[in-house]
């Protein structure tokens, strides 16, 4: 999913999908396309990451990430896969 926000203004949705999610053979084939897709792969999650951004005055870096970090699966967690994952509750609808 994406989310952007900017001040009292809020957007979420579906964002695509990761290319380690489409058979290879579906991927473009010039140099260049499949140059990016790999420039950020790391396995054995591929390009399945996620981005943060906080543009803002005074922020407190520390807690943000304290924050954050608390949010983070433990590495137990990580290691019981997609299955377990989808346990979890999630806050958000269903994407549409």
């Amino acid at each position: 999913g994406q989310w952007s926000q900017a001040g009292g203004i809020a957007h979420h949705g579906f964002a695509g999908m990761f290319w380690k999610a489409v058979p290879e053979e579906r991927w473009p084939e010039d140099e260049e396309s499949v140059a990016y897709i790999k420039e950020k792969w790391v396995e054995p999650f591929g390009d399945m990451r996620q981005e943060l951004v906080f543009i803002g005055q005074n922020l407190d870096e520390d807690a943000i990430r304290s924050e954050l970090n608390e949010c983070l699966l433990t590495d137990d967690e990580l290691v019981e896969g997609q299955e377990a994952w989808q346990r979890l509750p999630d806050p958000f609808p269903v994407w549409s």
